[in-house]
């Protein structure tokens, strides 16, 4: 099946889809969201999820981990198949590993519970800003070096040779990095312009993102060449010049 992708997503009329086996839960958030203007739609499990993903094509969900039959890692894992919708874990686990799996298959974000509806509803803005393009820096494209290649304008990053395909969150990152080259750039920094300020005590996400980009561009990610960690400060791209018109 083809990957079904949303264009840019507006400030009006965003479609939510709240997945949980807990109806009391599913209420809870569903009444908040719709105090917030968000159009709201509901699934009980992870197939009914899947059918509504389909039906309704919402702009985000938010999504339990722990429920009976289909639980939410392999749910997303599903929904990856066909879909690049946004997605918020939503689970009373909150330990550093399942937040982690989450994020590596694909999630884009996490949330602990108990939590407050302000915590969510910032949460869902972030995201879907986060998931909006990102601004152009110009139609031409930026030669790193023999073996890097990025154009913005066309949304394309080549790395030996290959494209290499982004997240829209690494992609975010990976701009402000390379539009900043040489610079040092801190964790707040990157946090505040790539996920927003509702973030800036979550270090751990640039840090994951960061090795989701050089598992991604780099020939050896363990010894990268071109995102270079300042120890407890932040990271910077590597200095570069060379820029070949289109």
């Amino acid at each position: 099946m083809a990957k079904k992708v949303r264009s840019g997503i507006t400030t009006s009329c965003k479609t939510v889809l709240v997945v949980d086996d807990e109806p009391h839960m599913v209420e809870f958030i569903a009444m908040n969201l719709e105090l917030e203007g968000l159009r709201v739609i509901k699934a009980a499990n992870g197939y009914e999820a899947l059918e509504k993903a389909v039906k309704d094509m919402p702009d985000l969900v938010v999504l339990d981990i722990m429920m009976p039959d289909m639980d939410g890692f392999e749910t997303l894992e599903k929904l990856r198949e066909d879909f690049s919708v946004p997605v918020i874990f939503l689970s009373a686990k909150g330990e550093e590993v399942d937040r982690i799996r989450g994020l590596d298959l694909g999630a884009d974000d996490y949330i602990a519970k108990p939590f407050s509806p302000r915590e969510l509803v910032s949460r869902i803005r972030a995201v879907l800003r986060r998931t909006e393009p990102a601004a152009s820096v110009s139609a031409s494209e930026i030669v790193v070096d023999d073996e890097l290649r990025i154009n913005f304008d066309q949304r394309k990053v080549i790395a030996r040779g290959e494209e290499i395909r982004l997240r829209p969150t690494e992609y975010r990152l990976l701009y402000q990095l390379v539009t900043n080259a040489g610079k040092l750039l801190t964790h707040e920094t990157l946090l505040s312009r790539v996920w927003g300020t509702e973030y800036r005590d979550e270090d751990q996400y640039v840090r994951l993102y960061v090795t989701y980009l050089r598992q991604k561009i780099e020939k050896d990610p363990k010894n990268p060449r071109y995102i270079l960690s300042e120890r407890g400060l932040g990271y910077r791209f590597k200095q570069f010049g060379d820029q070949r018109q289109p």
